[in-house]
């Protein structure tokens, strides 16, 4: 079956079924304008995309996988410095323009060839072998330039059937978002998802609450840092009432958020966790429960397994926590140009280290603790999750955002040490609001107070940043 299923089969004329912003098409003109494009990039291996919230990349990235290329989406707002690295690194013989998008100069960018929403083409263009690469996407370290992940286009129809089947997604639904189009989220998620499934998209434009609101989708994407802006908007909330489901991912959601959405839009959020490296691997149910601090099962073809220092598996108790590994169809094909960092990510019985902490309870429900070198704090003896720390402050009403690191300590190893953003707060009151609600060990030994936490373009705060402070 063809990656993008719909797409290639549809006589559907509809004039809104891709919306991106305030401009629109249909099925049919969508794909004889990705067709034009797909003309264009003849013989091809990889092509290089301005990946902005627009239509032009819509159209670039289709027309680049219906031509057989390996497409590289290029963060819109990426410095001179990791942009030419993408393009260099990647090998890129193509850069699709459009419009509006920023003007790549410099010696590492290849030759340019327009977007040009008004050209239109019948070819059909021969679907390549599953096996070859739809996408190559750069993900950052904690060390080093980005490296380039490789996926096939069977790992990615394999992710999005798995997510079909876990949130009922049909093409009956409207999915409504307003993710950047150069991640796994947006980008596979959110743009190929309803290509292959044949559900409606509407791209908001930029994601605010009322954008969400107006865009009246049955599917509904977001990171935690867009659902709470929607949480601390109650009129923009309760207007998502008549949605299907409420999906988050990219980071953990805190529970305050969690339930300010169920009691506002009558939804209890489905949350599911995944890589670059491998797709989304764990999802909860539309048909099941939704827990709040887990993110569900392994969807069709994938395993998970957790394991100690030693990687010796760790029972599936709910409590034990080890690092979490993966196995499946939805896996990338390797990091381009890297064997090393293959190597390292991959262990001898051929299982992906995700370095994530995380605990299976005896359901198999599982629960993402975070990154182990940030969110797993070894102090006096005890292993730490951060999350359970950054929960309980989040449940005192002065506290807006918190982050919790392990920083160094003479005799403990590790201190739990937390940035809060609030208002009328105190040190002292904070710490002892953790230690009522968790075991006096999880409590911060620091709460430092600041204006606002590092985040990146996901939302995800950048715990790596407040350790090196």
């Amino acid at each position: 079956m063809p990656l993008l299923s719909w797409l290639d089969g549809t006589t559907d004329e509809r004039p809104d079924a891709v919306r991106v912003d305030d401009r629109a098409t249909s099925w049919v003109e969508l794909r004889r304008a990705a067709a034009a494009v797909a003309d264009d990039l003849r013989g091809a291996g990889r092509v290089a995309v301005p990946a902005t919230a627009s239509l032009e990349t819509v159209v670039g990235v289709v027309g680049g996988l219906l031509a057989g290329a390996a497409v590289v989406p290029v963060p819109p707002d990426a410095g001179p410095v990791e942009r030419d690295h993408i393009l260099r690194d990647s090998g890129a013989e193509v850069l699709l323009t459009p419009p509006d998008a920023p003007t790549f100069d410099g010696a590492t960018a290849p030759p340019p060839v327009p977007v040009d929403l008004r050209r239109r083409s019948d070819t059909r263009h021969p679907e390549p072998d599953p096996a070859a690469t739809a996408l190559i996407l750069y993900t950052s370290g904690t060390t080093g330039a980005p490296k380039g992940a490789v996926l096939s286009r069977r790992a990615v129809a394999a992710c999005l059937d798995g997510l079909a089947d876990a949130w009922a997604w049909t093409p009956d639904d409207l999915l409504a978002h307003g993710l950047p189009l150069f991640h796994v989220h947006g980008l596979v998620l959110g743009v190929l998802g309803p290509l292959r499934i044949g559900s409606r998209l509407h791209h908001v434009g930029r994601p605010r609450p009322e954008r969400y609101a107006a865009a009246a989708g049955s599917l509904c994407f977001g990171v935690p840092t867009i659902w709470s802006r929607i949480a601390a908007q109650p009129a923009a909330a309760r207007a998502l009432r008549g949605a299907r489901l409420l999906v988050s991912g990219s980071a953990a959601l805190p529970e305050p958020v969690f339930a300010a959405l169920a009691g506002l839009t009558g939804h209890r959020p489905v949350e599911r966790y995944g890589m670059t490296e491998t797709l989304i691997t764990v999802s909860a149910r539309a048909d099941g429960p939704r827990r709040p601090g887990t993110v569900g099962v392994p969807l069709p073809g994938v395993r998970t397994r957790v394991v100690d220092e030693r990687g010796e598996p760790l029972p599936a108790d709910g409590d034990a926590m080890g690092e979490l590994q993966v196995r499946g169809d939805t896996l990338f094909d390797g990091y381009l140009h890297r064997p090393d960092a293959d190597a390292a990510s991959r262990t001898a019985d051929g299982w992906f280290r995700t370095g994530d902490v995380a605990t299976v309870g005896p359901d198999g429900w599982h629960r993402i603790v975070g990154r182990a070198a940030t969110d797993l704090i070894k102090s006096g003896g005890y292993r730490i999750g951060a999350g359970e720390v950054e929960d309980a402050l989040l449940a005192h009403p002065g506290v807006r955002e918190a982050a919790v690191v392990g920083t160094p300590h003479p005799d403990l190893g590790q201190q739990v040490t937390a940035y809060v953003v609030g208002d009328g707060l105190g040190e002292a009151e904070l710490i002892d609001f953790v230690a009522r609600q968790l075991s006096t060990h999880k409590r911060p030994r620091q709460v430092r107070l600041v204006d606002a936490l590092p985040r990146n373009a996901m939302g995800k705060v950048q715990k790596s940043r407040l350790a090196q402070e």
